[in-house]
C-alpha cells in the first residue's frame, strides 16, 4: 500500500512527488483515501510564501480540502467507520499537512459524511468555501427568512456558496458581479448588480428603496468593505467580512447603528480548538446538498495528479469554478 503525496520545498517552487510511510493514528484519527483535492487560492498564496496569516512552513504537502473514503477508524472514533465516504478541511495550514496525499490521517472532528448528491469532486470543492460561507451567514449575521441580503463578488468561490446559502434560509439575494459573469449568479437564483456601472447609492436606492441590506457579505474587502458599511441597513443591519484585514473607517457604519463582524476560517486549524464546529457545519451543508439546495460551480477543466502544477496556475489565473485535483480513483 503506498502513499504518494506532493511536496513544495521552497517558496514558489515545484511540486515534488514522494512517498511518506502510511500514517500512525492518533486517538480520534481516520486514515482517509483521498480521491480528490480542492486548490483554492489561498492555496496557491502559500506555494509563494504570501499567505503569513496561513502559517505553513516549506516545505510541506499542500491544499486544505479533499474527499475520500475511511480505511481505517482510531481509538474513540465512533461518528465513522471503514467504507464512509466523508469530506473536509483537514490541512494545508499551520503545519498541518495538506491533502496532496493518497492518504491522510484526519481529526475525526473536522470530517463529514459526504454529500450522497455529490461526486467526490464536487464535495472536495465545497469545505473552505462552504465553511467561510456559513460562518459569516448563518453564525455572524443569523441569515432568515425575509432579509434582503448583499454577497460582493457572487461568482468566487465563497460569493457562490453564500447566495445558495442565503437562499436556502429564505433570504433575498443580490450579487454585485460583472457584467460577463451576471449569468452565473442569476442561475443561483439572485439578482445581479453591475458594480462597474452603478454606484453603492444607486444600486440601494433601486433594490432596497434607500432602507440599506439587512445583511451584506463582502468577500473583497478593500475599497468594497467600505462601500459595505455605506450600503447596510439601519440599527438591525449586519456587515460581514473575510477580508477585512486593511484599515477601515467604521464611522458610516456607526452613524448607521449597525453592526460588523470579522470571520477567520483558518482559526481552528492554527489554534487547535473549535474542530467540532466545523465538522457541524459540514454536515448541515451535506444535508442542503443532498436537498438539491447546494452545488458548487466546479472549473471546466478536469486535473489529474500528473496536472497539479497547471491546476494551481489555473486558479492563480483567476479560473471561473473550484478547481478539484482527482486522484483517478472511481467516484
Amino acid at each position: 500500500m503506498t502513499n504518494f503525496v506532493w511536496v513544495v520545498d521552497e517558496p514558489g517552487g515545484a511540486f515534488r512527488r514522494a512517498e511518506f510511510p502510511i500514517p500512525v493514528l492518533l486517538a480520534n484519527q481516520v486514515l482517509v483515501r483521498i480521491h480528490a483535492s480542492g486548490v483554492n487560492p489561498l492555496d496557491t498564496k502559500i506555494r509563494l510564501g504570501e499567505a503569513a496569516h496561513a502559517q505553513h512552513p516549506l516545505p510541506a504537502v499542500l491544499a486544505l480540502d479533499m474527499a475520500g473514503i475511511v480505511e481505517e477508524v482510531g481509538s474513540g472514533v465512533a461518528s465513522f467507520e471503514v467504507g464512509d465516504e466523508v469530506y473536509g478541511m483537514v490541512g494545508g495550514v499551520g503545519g498541518r499537512q495538506g491533502t496532496l496525499a493518497e492518504r491522510l490521517a484526519v481529526d475525526a472532528d473536522l470530517l463529514a459524511h459526504k454529500p450522497k448528491n455529490l461526486t467526490m469532486r464536487q464535495a472536495a470543492a465545497l469545505p473552505l468555501s462552504v465553511i467561510t460561507a456559513w460562518e459569516g451567514l448563518v453564525d455572524r449575521a443569523n441569515v432568515r427568512e425575509g432579509q434582503r441580503v448583499l454577497i460582493h463578488a457572487g461568482a468566487g468561490g465563497v460569493g457562490h456558496i453564500a447566495i445558495q446559502i442565503a437562499r436556502a434560509f429564505g433570504a433575498e439575494v443580490f450579487s454585485t458581479v460583472s457584467p460577463q459573469k451576471a449569468e452565473i449568479v442569476q442561475g443561483l437564483g439572485a439578482t445581479p448588480i453591475d458594480y462597474i456601472s452603478m454606484s453603492v447609492e444607486d444600486y440601494v436606492v433601486k433594490f432596497t428603496r434607500g432602507a440599506g441590506f439587512d445583511i451584506i457579505y463582502d468577500t473583497v474587502g478593500g475599497a468594497t468593505l467600505d462601500a459595505s458599511f455605506h450600503a447596510v441597513k439601519r440599527y438591525t443591519g449586519h456587515v460581514v467580512s473575510i477580508l477585512g484585514w486593511g484599515t477601515h473607517s467604521l464611522a458610516p457604519l456607526s452613524f448607521r447603528g449597525a453592526t460588523y463582524s470579522g470571520v477567520f476560517t483558518l482559526l481552528p486549524l492554527l489554534s487547535g480548538q473549535g474542530f467540532v464546529h466545523h465538522g457541524e457545519i459540514l454536515r448541515r451543508a451535506a444535508a442542503l446538498a443532498d436537498a438539491g439546495k447546494l452545488t458548487p460551480l466546479l472549473a471546466g477543466r478536469l486535473f489529474s495528479t500528473a496536472d497539479i502544477e497547471a491546476a494551481f496556475a489555473f486558479v492563480t489565473s483567476g479560473s471561473v469554478g473550484k478547481v478539484v485535483i482527482d486522484f483517478g480513483i472511481k467516484d
